[in-house]
């Protein structure tokens, strides 16, 4: 795809939407589930806090100790990340899970009956998540206030966090990848009217539509009908150009009729030169006239997208006249066509074309000229002297022949602006047969090697 495209534009765009929306939603999922973690630890340790205080006794003398202490296998085990104490009042009790360590306390103050928690430093350097209560009992003396704690290493949380983001990291790519196609699907369907439009506008230029659908999104309806609108303006503009030049045409045909009668008169009288320089003049206006008249005509019929014609049927009808020349009569005409074979030219402008490279090959051809197909080319070809490579230019410029001979030099000319109208090109080589073969092709293939 080009730097300019637009789905490249559109691609990129939502690559970035989806990294962005799946990076922020990793993040979020992430943060939510250590948040979960959190809660559910804290309550369990809410749940052992609670199973310490129920095991704690004061005895007469007013002494506190642990006698049920919490059930959890991990109190006994040293340095386990699971601990207990109790503070407070002279009184220090600890899981011995906690070994000779002591958990170091921040000094707030704590509501009667209210779980508080904390995250302090533990053995070994490690971040504890701290649940504690403060507790009354009534004794001798008056009421004592201890301090319950539990603590669990925050290490577990960690790693939880851990292997949940190593999870949830092939999902998220898997994810990606599904809206990545999606994406993908949804640029296809919505730039295809695009497409389509862009289909229509070539066979418009080609000449094989007048106008664009207007079975269009309404997005992009607007701009359909401005191009319409343009395609009607043009054709509208064509048609008076058409028209004038027509005007000009049956204008000059009366005084070009007058200049060739006095050219006559003037012969007559034994004035042979200025009679030739008269004939001169009126011939090439008449050229220059008919050129013109030709390319309007050529011009209006690729706008309004003529059809294809039988490539066959028209050369038959060509060497059909050439044979009633005096030229053709002695020349074999071969049409080695096939029967089906179509070009997408309107069937005058073919006729037109061809009729020119035809009877250019019968005045040149000794004895044979052929009509053939080479894939979707077309061959004329003659067993005449040929073309030098050098004189090939000159054959397609505006009255530039291939003999000193007879006619005006127009056809190859008109030949060429019908080619060029169409999307086809000319090229000159040498004939199988001997001569020149003149090769049709359109413009986009590549040339004979």
């Amino acid at each position: 795809m080009k730097a300019k495209s637009l789905r490249l534009r559109l691609a990129l765009a939502g690559a970035v939407a989806i990294c962005v929306a799946l990076t922020v939603a990793g993040i979020g999922l992430t943060l939510i589930f250590e948040r979960h973690v959190y809660r559910t630890l804290a309550d369990d340790l809410d749940v052992e806090i609670r199973q310490a205080i129920g095991g704690l006794a004061i005895d007469n003398a007013g002494k506190i100790s642990m006698a049920n202490p919490p059930q959890d296998a991990r109190f006994d085990q040293p340095l386990s990340g699971l601990y207990w104490q109790v503070s407070g009042a002279g009184t220090l009790l600890r899981s011995r899970s906690l070994w000779d360590s002591k958990l170091v306390l921040p000094a707030d103050k704590l509501s009667e009956g209210q779980t508080h928690y904390h995250q302090i430093d533990g053995p070994g350097g490690k971040l504890l998540l701290v649940a504690e209560r403060r507790v009354t009992f009534a004794a001798q003396g008056g009421r004592r206030a201890v301090r319950v704690v539990v603590a669990s290493d925050l290490t577990r949380l960690r790693q939880a966090r851990d292997e949940f983001v190593a999870d949830l990291g092939p999902s998220l790519g898997v994810l990606a990848l599904v809206l990545g196609l999606a994406t993908w699907l949804q640029l296809s369907l919505g730039l295809k009217p695009l497409g389509r439009l862009r289909r229509e506008i070539a066979e418009t230029a080609g000449g094989r539509r007048r106008r664009l659908s207007e079975d269009a999104p309404s997005e992009v309806l607007p701009l359909v009908r401005e191009v319409n609108e343009l395609l009607d303006s043009q054709e509208r503009a064509l048609e008076r150009a058409r028209g004038r030049a027509a005007d000009l045409a049956h204008g000059l045909k009366t005084p070009l009729a007058a200049l060739a009668g006095d050219a006559r008169l003037l012969r007559q009288s034994g004035d042979e030169d200025i009679a030739n320089s008269l004939d001169s003049i009126g011939e090439t206006m008449r050229r220059h006239v008919e050129r013109e008249l030709a390319r309007a005509r050529i011009q209006a019929e690729v706008r309004r997208g003529g059809e294809s014609s039988l490539l066959r049927e028209v050369a038959e009808g060509l060497i059909r006249t050439l044979r009633r020349t005096e030229k053709g009569e002695a020349l074999d005409f071969v049409n080695d066509v096939p029967a089906q074979f179509r070009l997408p030219f309107d069937r005058i402008d073919l006729t037109e074309a061809l009729g020119n490279l035809l009877d250019n090959a019968a005045r040149h051809a000794r004895k044979r000229v052929r009509v053939a197909c080479d894939g979707a080319a077309v061959l004329i070809e003659d067993d005449g002297p040929g073309l030098d490579p050098q004189h090939e230019e000159i054959a397609r410029r505006r009255g530039g022949r291939l003999d000193s001979g007879g006619g005006a030099g127009l056809g190859l000319a008109i030949t060429q602006d019908i080619l060029d109208a169409y999307g086809w090109r000319m090229d000159f080589a040498r004939s199988s047969l001997g001569g020149l073969r003149v090769r049709l092709v359109e413009a986009g293939q590549e040339a004979e090697r």
